[in-house]
């Protein structure tokens, strides 16, 4: 959908649909007054009649006749104005999109949700409206034989007020780069694992070096190998699409200390040895959401040109069995040398990141971040409404719990104490990759605080936020592209 910034009166502008919105129990005002008035009070008549109150996810659908240029108003609830955020305003931009998507528009015109009365910021209220538009629009249609495409073809937002025209831009411009690195991070999770194998992931780190100047390097499994990345080579080791470890620079030239992402990228998760059941294996073509959250990510701060360093890693596998693949009972050496004692091949992905986050450690940084689904046990506590938050630094968790407040990819912290390093305590190695039922996602993350010593360090635990098994506002169903936002707003903000 193209977008397009425009000064001028909503009333006045030529689309097949105008979008003007109301807060709960108002009465229309500003823009949304002057087209109550252009299509003869029809909104003020509905709200009288009780047949529009302006609640959050309520629209009202008019049809204007020869009143105005436009053959069709849309009003949207905005909910209470004491609760409006930026979040109530992306719920609100979906929902117009949503409602619209069932008619013929091809091109509506909109003012922004918030920008005035809301009491948000002109840049934030427009980009929430861009990047909610388009994200409630995506689509993954590559492997039907007939794709649908949705008929709504342009945005363009309206705004009489000259000097809002500036942030107004500049807030488009960053709606439309971080819904893109969304959708991208969304088509990765939502390919299936014959396609998104690492060696595919591996093609997509080099297209972004090519389009937004990120300098790229890849190891294969003999470079990994010959470096010591002994857990990341072992879980790969039972598959036929071989390992790969990426890594991508932005502003690799500063010398300054970078933040880091970390994404658990297994691009097809059987179990291993240990094997899936037929249940819980049909969605782990999921398992690299964490790696696409950090693709994702790398190419919003490319294409928003933030000036820090920001460098993203992936530890990509393939976790099969087969005759080479690693067992139960084997004792593997990491990258940091520690040795790390496998009772379930079903728990690789905090194998992979243990040397993922050894190799972080050569930045220097100012800090690093991991993202995995790494836990059933993760969802158990928190359900599909937040992340598991895990830290060694107070500092970073407020950072990070600030940006999924503001985005809304929410996060919880956990504990991470003594104790739980204490139940993977190790019988023949360093540690054991399992600590039992009891406390499995501090039990994950406090093997994973093993090798993130020396910096500040987050471990997000996204398996129950990665995907959606439903359309829910700006969420489409399947892969969320969660963490991609969240990212974005940390490097931005940091």
């Amino acid at each position: 959908m193209k977008i397009t910034v425009r000064r001028g009166e909503i009333q006045k502008q030529r689309a097949d649909a105008l979008v003007v919105n109301l807060f709960a129990g108002a009465t229309p005002s500003g823009a949304t007054a002057a087209v109550d008035s252009a299509v003869d009070g029809q909104i003020s008549a509905a709200i009288r009649l009780g047949d529009f109150s302006g609640a959050s996810g309520e629209t009202l659908l008019l049809y204007a006749k020869d009143s105005i240029a436009s053959p069709r108003v849309l009003v949207v609830g905005l909910g209470p104005r004491e609760s409006f955020d930026s979040e109530a305003a992306r719920r609100a931009a979906a929902q117009a999109v949503k409602t619209l998507e069932g008619t013929g528009c091809k091109r509506i015109a909109s003012i922004m949700h918030g920008g005035g009365t809301g009491g948000l910021e002109v840049e934030a209220a427009a980009q929430a409206l861009v990047e909610a538009s388009l994200l409630a629009q995506y689509r993954f249609e590559h492997y039907r034989s007939q794709p649908k495409s949705t008929s709504l073809k342009q945005l363009t937002l309206v705004e009489s007020d000259p000097s809002k025209l500036i942030p107004l831009r500049a807030g488009a411009k960053s709606g439309q780069a971080i819904a893109s690195a969304t959708a991208f991070a969304r088509d990765l999770i939502n390919h299936p694992g014959h396609t998104a194998t690492p060696v595919y992931l591996a093609t997509q780190a080099r297209r972004l070096a090519r389009a937004h100047g990120i300098k790229t390097r890849i190891l294969d499994e003999k470079a990994m190998a010959k470096m010591g990345m002994g857990a990341l080579v072992a879980v790969g080791k039972g598959s036929a699409n071989p390992p790969r470890f990426i890594c991508m620079e932005h502003n690799g030239h500063k010398r300054e200390q970078p933040l880091v992402f970390v994404g658990k990228g297994i691009t097809f998760d059987s179990g291993g040895l240990s094997l899936k059941s037929v249940s819980g294996i049909v969605s782990m073509k999921k398992d690299m959401s964490g790696a696409a959250a950090v693709f994702g990510a790398m190419q919003a701060v490319a294409e928003l040109g933030l000036p820090r360093r920001i460098i993203g890693l992936v530890a990509a596998a393939e976790n099969m069995p087969d005759g080479n693949a690693f067992r139960p009972g084997d004792a593997l050496q990491t990258l940091s040398g520690k040795t790390i004692e496998i009772l379930s091949t079903d728990a690789e992905g905090r194998l992979v990141l243990a040397d993922a986050l050894t190799y972080a450690q050569r930045f220097k940084p100012a800090a690093v971040i991991d993202l995995a689904t790494l836990t059933g046990a993760c969802v158990t506590a928190l359900g599909h409404h937040a992340a598991g938050l895990f830290s060694s630094d107070d500092a970073l968790c407020e950072r990070l719990i600030l940006a999924g407040q503001q985005t809304h990819e929410r996060l919880w912290r956990l504990p991470l104490w003594p104790e739980y390093r204490q139940q993977i305590e190790g019988d023949i190695a360093d540690m054991k990759n399992s600590g039992g039922p009891p406390g499995g996602a501090s039990t994950a993350a406090a093997l994973l605080s093993e090798f993130a010593q020396g910096f500040p360090w987050a471990h997000l635990d996204i398996a129950g936020t990665s995907s959606s098994d439903g359309h829910r506002h700006y969420l489409r169903k399947g892969g969320v592209g969660f963490g991609v936002r969240l990212l974005t707003q940390l490097a931005r903000t940091w």
